[in-house]
């Protein structure tokens, strides 16, 4: 027998409260102890755990969700459920742990993305791009694709997701772009902004909440108070810091307008970031800085700002980090940067174009576009709400929102280090959960996608509706996912005339042909089954999972569905030639029927479960093989055979036609 009692005299510092363990239980077992006005450090593992509080009153946030707990309240986590334990009291809130594992419970959670996400709204946004140009593919194989593709999933999976983005107006890079074409910045953004619009409707990736932040009214003063709420935490201040000037005009240098070599990689860089090594930059610790203008030296000097002693908040981003779905790429990065000497972040630059703030010490300056946007993201889910009446306020985030960002690496400090701390300072209350879906480079030809070169190609001049779904399948193929990858135009032709077309058309009208030939033009039932059909059926379920896991939230990457798409094909039309030996043979008839009836399967699971990637392709299948008009809604959760009888209209559909490397048909 053991007997275990609440010991004060042996609790130690763990997990932000205060644990012991108790020894021989069998499990994992443990006292602990919350102070009032503490919480746990959020947790998270594979491991079964039930907490049965015996003194003490507070709340349990699982994955968002709060719940309200007393003495004699038992609760019990699933493994990969995300937990924190607060004390809402006056006094000490003591609970007993127990913990342990158990593989096939931990592997059906892992297999459901641990429940995370069930009944939140997924705020799903891609980088508001900068609107001093157009998107070509390397803007669109990255944020964009990798966005509408992850809300098709889950819509079709029946979760409330929405993708949002916007034309990030004040961008500097606006300014520049409005010198040199002899625009006012207004005229620059609202021109392209209008044109990224029209281009990710050509991709199929047109938005839920598209925010032009200079068209709306409401925007600056929402902005002006989000930013005074940072500068009532305490947490920043208007401080005098060295800065660059133009040496010839005085006029006060960042971002496009200064370069030099990155502080810690020594890559080439423009100001405050730079894109190979994902690090920030003051501008004046920049190496051999020059102003693009003229390229000559900067002179000096300083000027007030309002600036964000980062440092102070390295624990408080390392727990967000641990709290949601944070790449290792992501995590390193923060850790390059807090082992850094102490850095502050100006949050502020002298501008005339801007938001300016309301404080007297921010006059003649502006918000800085990159902190903006940490506003810009609630604000976008208050203007959707607004639009479906749903009742969500950017200045009362909610704990259950589920926020999902998708962006390149070299915005990567400001969303994953930069914005939790100012959500913890203009928000204190509110945990911000948010989930990290990076991508790196995506070259052209083996080079940097680059406007001023003529060395891009831009979505207009290769989407059609006849192109969009190869496009989208080549990107997802190809894009960064991890590494740079490339875009090479020969490589784009070879997949669409020999797999898209040559393999998976091919097969599709070969297989319409012969449910014409044999069985009238409807699908077959299955008569005998043989061992050899069986193991196709449970390949055929092999992929389903691979790629409900390859769109889900927790492994999300297009590059393994892509590729898991392209085996399901290649599946098929290896067991279609296996099959073929008997086919038309009477005594084999039964079992010819079964084959056709699951290669008949096969396509519907394609049409299915290619949806969230190319979705035109996927209604046109799903419509050939009797489906509802549209693309298909609801994920598959087995792969199943056609009903028998139903009308197959395969022989003669054309699904992909050749293009020229600019999307246009070829003749």
């Amino acid at each position: 027998m053991i007997i275990s009692k609440f010991d004060p005299q042996a609790l130690r510092a763990a997990l932000g409260i205060e644990m012991y363990g108790i020894e021989g239980a069998g499990v994992g077992a443990g006292w602990g102890r919350v102070a009032p006005g503490r919480a746990s450090d959020p947790d998270r593992h594979d491991e079964t755990e039930a907490f049965v509080i015996t003194a003490g009153q507070g709340e349990v946030v699982v994955d968002g969700q709060r719940r309200s707990v007393g003495a004699g309240s038992m609760v019990v986590f699933e493994p990969f459920e995300t937990h924190v334990l607060e004390n809402t009291g006056e006094d000490d809130l003591v609970f007993l742990t127990m913990y342990w594992r158990d593989a096939h419970r931990a592997g059906a959670a892992a297999a459901q993305g641990g429940g995370r996400l069930a009944g939140r709204p997924q705020f799903v946004f891609s980088t508001p791009p900068t609107p001093n140009g157009d998107l070509h593919l390397g803007h669109l194989s990255g944020p964009y694709l990798g966005a509408d593709a992850y809300v098709r999933f889950q819509r079709m999976n029946g979760a409330e997701a929405w993708h949002l983005t916007g034309s990030d107006d004040f961008q500097s890079y606006v300014q520049a772009a409005a010198r040199r074409d002899g625009r006012e910045p207004a005229e620059t953004a609202a021109h392209f902004s209008a044109e990224i619009a029209a281009t990710l409707k050509l991709l199929d990736a047109e938005p839920d909440q598209y925010t032009v932040t200079n068209a709306d009214d409401t925007y600056p003063p929402a902005l002006r108070e989000f930013f005074s709420r940072l500068v009532a935490s305490g947490g920043v201040e208007a401080k005098e810091a060295p800065a660059l000037f133009d040496a010839a005009t005085g006029r006060y240098l960042y971002e496009v307008d200064v370069t030099g070599a990155c502080p810690t990689c020594y890559s080439t860089t423009s100001g405050n970031i730079c894109e190979e090594c994902g690090e920030p930059n003051s501008v004046v610790d920049l190496i051999d800085p020059v102003a693009s203008a003229d390229r000559t030296k900067p002179r000096e000097g300083s000027t007030t700002r309002y600036m964000l002693p980062l440092h102070e908040h390295r624990r408080h981003v390392e727990e967000h980090q641990r709290a949601g779905r944070t790449p290792a790429r992501l995590r390193e990065l923060a850790h390059r940067i807090f082992r850094r000497a102490p850095y502050d972040v100006a949050l502020t630059h002298p501008s005339d174009w801007g938001v300016e703030p309301a404080e007297p010490a921010a006059k003649g300056q502006v918000v800085w576009v990159w902190p903006e946007m940490a506003y810009g993201f609630l604000h976008g889910i208050q203007a959707l709400g607004r639009r479906i009446g749903r009742p969500w306020q950017a200045a009362a985030p909610a704990d259950d929102w589920k926020i999902v960002h998708f962006f390149g690496y070299d915005n990567s400090f400001y969303h994953s280090v930069l914005y939790p701390a100012l959500y913890k300072l203009a928000h204190p209350g509110w945990k911000a959960d948010i989930d990290y879906h990076v991508n790196e480079f995506y070259l052209l030809e083996g080079a940097k996608f680059s406007t001023s070169r003529r060395h891009a190609i831009w979505g207009k001049d290769i989407l059609t509706p006849d192109s969009v779904d190869a496009v989208r399948y080549f990107l997802a193929r190809t894009r960064p996912e991890g590494r740079r990858t490339n875009f090479e135009t020969a490589a784009f032709g070879r997949l669409l005339d020999e797999e898209l077309i040559g393999t998976w058309q091919r097969w599709l009208q070969d297989l319409g042909e012969r449910v014409q030939k044999e069985y009238g033009g409807l699908a077959p039932d299955a008569g005998r089954w043989r061992p050899e059909h069986s193991a196709f059926l449970a390949r055929l379920e092999n992929r389903r999972r691979a790629l409900s896991v390859a769109l889900g939230a927790d492994a999300f990457s297009l590059n393994q569905a892509a590729e898991e798409l392209g085996a399901l094909v290649r599946d098929a039309v290896r067991f279609s030639a296996l099959e073929a030996s008997t086919a038309g043979l009477e005594d084999w008839s039964s079992e010819s029927r079964t084959a056709v009836a699951l290669e008949l399967a096969a396509a519907q699971l394609l049409a299915r479960c290619a949806a969230p990637v190319m979705p035109r392709f996927a209604a046109r299948l799903s419509s050939a093989l009797g489906g509802d008009a549209g693309e298909p809604a609801q994920w598959p959760q087995v792969a199943a055979l056609v009903a028998p009888g139903t009308a197959v209209d395969l022989a003669d559909r054309v699904f992909f036609t050749p293009v020229t490397g600019d999307g246009r048909e070829r003749a």
